[in-house]
């Protein structure tokens, strides 16, 4: 089974930045690809980005597409998702979550969740 356990979250100021990690508890995190997913207040989830296990990233949020970094340190065992010049709109609880397969959009297409940890962009 693995775990995820997300960091990073907080309140930032519209036009800042965050770095938000995911990090698991298996040391055979290079055999999943990582996704990072948010859910907004009222809103269903959506895709963010996704980092395969060759390091090939995709990203599926058109609101989010050109602000976002994802990253992956396999001797960390740790994903990382940049965010910059975010956005009031940004507002959600952000996830990240593990499939063996490829990566997906789709959060349904993903076996293993964290909690998430929660962005809010406000002045």
């Amino acid at each position: 089974q693995l775990q995820l356990v997300e960091s990073g979250g907080g309140l930032v100021q519209p036009g800042g930045s965050l770095r938000l990690a995911c990090a698991a508890s298996s040391s055979t995190l290079s055999i999943y690809a990582i996704g990072w997913f948010r859910q907004a207040p009222g809103k269903e989830r959506e895709g963010v980005s996704c980092i395969g296990r060759g390091g090939e990233s995709t990203d599926y949020a058109d609101s989010i597409e050109g602000r976002v970094t994802i990253s992956r340190d396999n001797a960390k065992n740790t994903v990382f998702l940049q965010i910059n010049t975010l956005k009031p709109e940004d507002t959600a609880v952000y996830y990240c979550a593990a499939t063996p397969y490829f990566c997906s959009g789709d959060g349904g297409a993903m076996y293993y969740w964290g909690k998430g940890t929660l962005v809010t962009v406000s002045s």
